[in-house]
């Protein structure tokens, strides 16, 4: 009898594992399903949709919002937010074009964007976590400020950049037929997923968010951690400005308009939860994809751009819902 009753408990971690793990993948799971309906949906209302030229333009212009949606769903992890990549996007897209027209070399001027947004999620990072004021305070003055001052700089007028800049081609490149702004991407999905899923930082990210006291017990820098969260997005906002405007071949204070809207929006979608304590990268590639595939296939349909605006907020809405059921769901199964 106690043999059979110490099988049956050997043998209950393996059915209850598997459970677990799907439960705890459903975000993911759920996300790649409605991904592939929508690819599906948009694949039978015109043929141009899964067209080589399409999907290749497709994965350019996602781009950007991948790569700062990978840096987000480490901040969200923490249980913070950062509104202000918009606007950091922005700046870095006008001071890039000013400074290439004053013939600075483009190395220097991307080393400079990028220190630039480091700088922006680094000052940020140090209010939110050491003077303890609100992830959502500080990055709504950061989103006004930042946008402001590109607004200054340009007087709201578009900064054109030579073509002959070899800076065009962070946009425009290719690289065996794959465009150059999508490799960066992966790059950037490979390193996001490393650092989450296999280094220290992400496991500490990951342990803030679930538990900011118990991290900070169990020897854990909570505060440099935090700040290094928003380093990440900084970096990752002026990357993102760098690519729109060598793409566009242009600067201005008005791009990324609620882009930090679209990219919260793919974090959220991808099973990222909003009250921190779990991120996934997978996840937010498929959110981010998923939002780029709603907005090319309506442009397609032929309807109105202006409809995506209420697209993109009935998902965000939707996700926050469905996000915040799952999760509450798996914390009363555990």
């Amino acid at each position: 009898m106690a043999t059979d009753r110490a099988i049956d408990r050997s043998r209950r971690p393996l059915g209850s594992t598997w459970s677990d793990t799907l439960r705890s993948e459903a975000p993911t799971l759920s996300i790649a399903g409605f991904f592939v309906l929508m690819v599906t949906v948009f694949a039978t209302q015109t043929d141009a949709f899964l067209s080589s030229t399409n999907l290749l333009n497709l994965l350019r212009q996602a781009a950007p919002l991948i790569i700062v949606a990978v840096a987000m769903t480490f901040v969200i992890t923490t249980g913070g937010i950062d509104l202000s990549v918009g606007s950091t996007v922005a700046l870095v897209n006008a001071l890039a074009a000013i400074l290439l027209r004053e013939e600075i070399p483009w190395p220097a001027v991307v080393l400079l964007m990028l220190m630039t947004g480091a700088v922006i999620g680094l000052i940020q990072g140090w209010f939110i976590a050491y003077e303890g004021i609100p992830a959502f305070i500080v990055t709504l003055a950061g989103l006004s400020i930042l946008r402001g001052i590109a607004l200054l700089m340009t007087q709201g007028f578009s900064i054109p950049i030579s073509r002959d800049l070899w800076f065009i081609q962070l946009g425009r490149g290719w690289v065996f037929g794959v465009p150059l702004p999508a490799i960066i991407a992966v790059v950037v999905v490979m390193a996001g997923w490393i650092a989450l899923t296999k280094m220290r930082f992400g496991r500490y990210v990951t342990a803030i968010g679930a538990n900011a006291e118990a991290a900070r017990r169990a020897g854990i820098d909570i505060r440099r951690r935090i700040q290094m969260t928003y380093v990440l997005t900084g970096t990752a906002a002026a990357m993102a400005g760098l690519i729109i405007a060598a793409r566009l071949g242009s600067g201005s204070s008005n791009a990324a308009v609620a882009f930090e809207l679209e990219v919260i929006a793919a974090v959220v979608l991808g099973g990222t939860s909003l009250m921190g304590g779990r991120g996934t990268i997978v996840g937010t590639v498929l959110g981010a994809l998923t939002m780029a595939v709603i907005g090319n296939g309506l442009i397609l349909a032929h309807i109105s751009p202006f409809f995506t605006q209420i697209v993109t907020g009935l998902i965000i809405l939707a996700a926050i819902w469905l996000n915040t059921r799952i999760f509450n769901r798996l914390g009363q199964r555990r």
